[in-house]
């Protein structure tokens, strides 16, 4: 079957150019497609990423998993025990559980917050992007992934099919992060944070049951996998959460500090993708 050919704007490569990023994670036929514009010169330390497309070996996938019904939220509150807070949230539907993400004051954030941010995108997406936490402008909107780490996001998704408006479940994306509330001065989350989110998170996944997970920084590949291992060991390799594949990359925001590192990021990009079009083996 033909792979989905990116489709970008000459508008989003002029984004991108004009942040001095060049047109990230475009592949060659579509930048002669699109034929933007010149923007404006940049500062020549940004060199500009015409990524070769690198096919590393691709792990036998795990079949996606089926979408089942969820059950209707509980009438009452949530619990204030851990275990019978987690036991509720697990039994929430979509509904239940932004509105449960919006009054959470679990820890500490809940109150020097200006709102939660839930997540966005289709609730039949094939893919979920986890990112870490949200930052000062996504505190203000209220949306996952938005200012400059938000357009490079966006150029990356483009780059392999994929569109966070998109309502098509193949080329469609559900975006969150493992916390729900920006950590002040933008700090590493606590662990006691992570641990207050977690069932949060683990409650999307279930109710949305992608076919991959792109976890995109180390604490959101640690509080999937379990794992403290640098990023450059789990990189590379398909990972698994509830029975979901997992590819781990490094964070939109981290690509804006280290350019140099686009290219590993374009390889794990390539993975995730071919990863996503293999047929799962089906059983005898």
């Amino acid at each position: 079957m033909t792979k989905p050919r990116a489709r970008l704007t000459p508008q989003t490569l002029l984004w991108t150019q004009a942040l001095g990023l060049g047109p990230l994670f475009v592949r060659r036929e579509v930048l002669g497609e699109q034929r933007p514009q010149p923007a404006p010169e940049v500062n020549p330390t940004h060199a500009v990423f015409k990524p070769e497309v690198v096919k590393p070996e691709v792990a036998k996938p795990l079949s996606p998993p089926s979408r089942r019904a969820s059950p209707a939220p509980p009438a009452a509150s949530i619990p204030a025990t851990d275990a019978a807070r987690a036991e509720a949230i697990a039994r929430m539907d979509w509904a239940g559980l932004e509105a449960g993400v919006q009054a959470c004051r679990a820890c500490k954030l809940g109150s020097s917050r200006h709102q939660a941010v839930f997540g966005s995108g289709s609730r039949q997406a094939h893919w979920m992007i986890v990112g870490e936490a949200p930052g000062a402008e996504e505190d203000r909107q209220g949306q996952p992934f938005v200012g400059a780490a938000g357009l490079l996001l966006d150029a990356m998704l483009q780059a392999i099919g994929l569109d966070r408006q998109s309502d098509d479940p193949e080329h469609a994306v559900y975006i969150t992060n493992v916390l729900k509330c920006r950590p002040p001065g933008n700090r590493n989350p606590e662990p006691d944070e992570v641990a207050q989110c977690a069932p949060w998170l683990q409650r999307q996944v279930a109710l949305l049951q992608p076919h991959l997970i792109l976890a995109l920084g180390r604490f959101a590949a640690h509080s999937l996998l379990g794992s403290n291992a640098p990023i450059g060991q789990l990189r590379g390799t398909v990972h698994a959460f509830e029975g979901i594949p997992v590819i781990v990359s490094y964070h939109p925001a981290y690509l804006l500090r280290n350019p140099a590192d686009k290219a590993r990021v374009w390889r794990d990009l390539c993975f995730a993708r071919d990863l996503a079009h293999t047929k799962p083996v089906q059983p005898e």
